[in-house]
């Protein structure tokens, strides 16, 4: 990690910090889930960064990137990422996705599909109408809030007791992303989010999906419905996981990532 930079660039309108492995490799962008932040890639950059250059954005409103009062729908969320890629010059990246940020992807790569090399959506906020309503209804923003206004020591203690097989450092780096999430970007759980069958239904990029088994978003179901709507889709479940699947099964995700990044970008 010794050698990974940390910058900040103008990205429609904002400013976007990054935190990058670097070398001249083929890129791959990785884009985080609500309250998280790029850092918390770190374990999966690791097994990557030999033959990737890794680039990990906090997305607007999370991390160092700027939290301005607007602008926390998915196509805002997504032109951030298209020009970051244009501001550091990547030449077709993979763009992988979890959560949020697999719902950013989606946009990206249905937007831009000669931009991208591939893409990996893990566990995607891919939610129905009334889902969108709820959890928009949900009291999270006020949880957030009753989470900033505590101390981290109290944060990192319930995290070590409800997710003890994570390592201290992913639960480190997520309490402290957690600290970085200003409100404003529960904005982007206002309905209605992107239409999800169409956006797959326009992907013309490799694409895999990778869920968990356990309380994942998108169920088998519905991954199998999609897989129908597009050829060049293919799907993964990883036993074990739950919708935090690289958190939860890390070394099998980093695994099935490899081989997809392998296969795409024709790597021996």
């Amino acid at each position: 990690m010794s050698s990974w930079t940390t910058g900040t660039c103008e990205a429609n309108g904002i400013d976007v910090r990054y935190l990058r492995t670097g070398g001249d490799k083929p890129p791959v962008v990785l884009l985080h889930g609500l309250t998280l932040n790029g850092a918390c890639w770190t374990p999966l950059a690791r097994a990557l960064e030999k033959d990737y250059d890794i680039v990990m954005p906090d997305a607007r409103g999370h991390g160092n990137s700027s939290a301005p009062d607007h602008g926390y729908r998915y196509n805002n969320l997504a032109a951030d990422v298209v020009s970051l890629i244009d501001a550091l010059g990547l030449a077709t990246p993979v763009v992988l996705g979890h959560s949020m940020g697999g719902m950013t992807a989606a946009v990206v790569a249905s937007q831009n599909p000669k931009r991208l090399r591939g893409l990996v959506l893990v566990d995607p906020t891919f939610l129905t109408p009334q889902r969108q309503r709820e959890v928009h209804k949900s009291d999270a923003a006020d949880q957030h809030r009753r989470i900033l206004n505590q101390p981290k020591e109290d944060l990192l203690a319930e995290m070590e007791s409800r997710h003890s097989r994570r390592s201290r450092e992913v639960i480190e780096l997520f309490a402290e992303a957690r600290f970085q999430t200003s409100i404003h970007a529960y904005k982007v759980l206002t309905p209605p989010n992107p239409d999800y069958m169409q956006l797959i239904n326009a992907l013309d990029v490799p694409s895999l999906l990778i869920v968990g088994d356990v309380g994942s978003i998108v169920t088998l179901e519905i991954a199998a419905e999609l897989t129908r709507l597009n050829q060049r889709l293919g799907v993964i479940q990883i036993e074990g996981a739950g919708h935090a699947v690289p958190y939860d099964q890390p070394e099998r995700f980093s695994a099935v990532v490899q081989t997809f990044l392998r296969s795409v970008l024709k790597i021996l």
